[in-house]
């Protein structure tokens, strides 16, 4: 009997040894893994940002961790990011597949799509549809600004002494600004529809970054479970019918060849592509404009709602950029983008918010497509790349004032703006931010806006300020109130 319990056990153990995930030869070193859950219990499961520099500490900038059986390589610092991301970007490119986020919008995003054809065609898409829709030019300007009047308009009703908390506000102008880009309208700040999709996305930004997703990525037999991950598929099958219902209104009433917006932009290059064989579909169409409305929103939000919290907590830094503002655009009705060149402190202070706010801390992660090299280490293709960019933009040797709220990060002894190579929050290579372009003009022009009419101010009562950001696939601030002032200046 004794002998058939050892013999168990021995069956067992080994049965564990091969279900143990083993570094493939010269992969980066890592903390020991365990059978079946690889390094889960390494990384804390509410923010692993902590646990990812402390291995980063034990192990260098660039090591390995098993997410399940899944290998995955952390990048950590501006030299291994730039040899990755950049130098050989086309080899570390993919998108990790197969897991929650992938199964939730039924891999039909973009954003999300491998490194192949389908990805090609629709990112060169939008980058022309979003150029013909003004991006880099006044027009864009028009809408922002028209958003900017509805945001004056909230602020205004809390200048006689109340306070305001500004989370919905910056997060429903935002949506407004890509809304008018995607579809053509914009929503009231109460409007039910956009609730309803701001509260799916923010509970869905939640759960894909947090513990039952990671669960449901490196044991794929809990999928199958009545598990909360399950929340994340309803909540993106209600945002689904909302964008159904709006492609069906495009379809009644646009004019072929007269496109209003980038729906209609899509729905004329589908009539022209129909027989030739191309990756646009009006599946993809759906679920394109869902993943566009989500990176637009929450990244420009989230930074405005930092900024906004450090102006007010560093008085001396806010009144010094009105000043500039006041010097720059004396004698003008409004800011416009290219002001940004004669305002060297206050674009120091946007990219100090940038930096500080690290909106997206580990971008969206790559994977290798192809067997490749990097630092030394022999990178198999399929791998999963973690990029910290927390390591990047707070990295010791890179920044004057690396762990500190300092506009003097980006001015140079002369004063001048300079934009040193490790800022990086949009990530860089073939796959940064198809969005950077409308996010640094929407955060400057309601940045200068705002500050030109308005003085922010930490309210008396609302205790010592706390900067700890909440943790997701976007961080945002904690929720806090402000206090708004008319400038008697202005």
């Amino acid at each position: 009997m004794l002998g058939s319990v050892l013999l168990l056990c021995l069956c067992i153990l080994f049965l564990l040894f091969q279900l143990k995930p083993r570094r493939p030869k010269n992969f980066p070193s890592g903390p020991p893994t365990l059978p079946l859950v690889g390094n889960l219990f390494n990384l804390s499961q509410e923010n692993p940002l902590k646990d990812l520099e402390r291995l980063r500490n034990a192990y260098g900038n660039v090591y390995s961790l098993f997410l399940g059986r899944r290998p995955a390589v952390v990048l950590n610092g501006l030299k291994a990011m730039k040899e990755a991301i950049v130098t050989k970007g086309a080899d570390f490119a993919g998108r990790p597949q197969d897991m929650f986020v992938n199964d939730v919008t039924q891999n039909r995003g973009v954003i999300l799509a491998d490194y192949g054809l389908r990805w090609r065609e629709h990112r060169r898409f939008a980058l022309m549809t979003l150029r013909n829709f003004g991006l880099g030019k006044t027009s864009m300007e028009d809408r922002i600004h028209d958003e900017i009047q509805f945001t004056i308009k909230t602020l205004e009703q809390s200048t006689a002494g109340g306070t305001l908390s500004p989370q919905v506000m910056f997060h429903n102008a935002a949506s407004n600004i890509i809304c008018q880009v995607l579809f053509g309208k914009r929503y009231e700040y109460n409007d039910e529809l956009i609730k309803i999709i701001v509260q799916c996305f923010t509970e869905n930004a939640k759960i894909a970054n947090g513990p039952w997703a990671m669960l449901y990525d490196s044991l794929p037999i809990t999928r199958y479970l009545p598990l909360p991950f399950r929340n994340g598929f309803r909540n993106y099958k209600t945002c689904q019918n909302i964008a159904m219902e709006l492609v069906k209104e495009h379809k009644k009433t646009k004019v072929p060849g007269e496109p209003r917006d980038f729906l209609d932009c899509y729905l004329d290059e589908l009539d022209k592509r129909k027989d030739d064989g191309s990756s646009f579909s009006e599946e993809l169409l759906i679920n394109y404009i869902l993943d566009l409305h989500f990176a637009g929103t929450d990244t420009t939000s989230n930074t405005l709602l930092t900024g906004f919290l450090y102006l007010m907590n560093y008085p001396h830094i806010q009144e010094r950029c009105q000043q500039e503002i006041d010097q720059v655009l004396q004698g003008k009705d409004r800011a416009s983008f290219e002001d940004r060149l004669s305002m060297p402190y206050v674009q120091a202070v946007i990219h100090e918010i940038q930096r500080i706010a690290n909106t997206v801390p580990l971008s969206v992660f790559h994977c290798t497509t192809k067997d490749t090299e990097l630092m030394g280490y022999t990178i198999p293709k399929g791998t999963m790349i973690i990029q910290n960019l927390n390591s990047v933009l707070r990295e010791e040797g890179q920044w004057k004032f690396p762990h500190e709220f300092n506009p003097e990060n980006f001015l140079n002894e002369q004063g001048e703006f300079v934009k040193p190579e490790a800022f990086m929050p949009f990530s860089a290579g073939p796959r940064v931010c198809l969005g950077e372009g409308l996010a640094r003009m929407e955060l400057f022009l309601f940045v200068v806006t705002l500050l030109r009419k308005f003085k922010f101010i930490w309210p008396e009562d609302a205790g010592k300020p706390d900067f700890t950001p909440v943790y997701g696939i976007t961080q945002s601030p904690k929720p806090y109130y402000m206090k708004v002032q008319l400038r008697s200046s202005v």
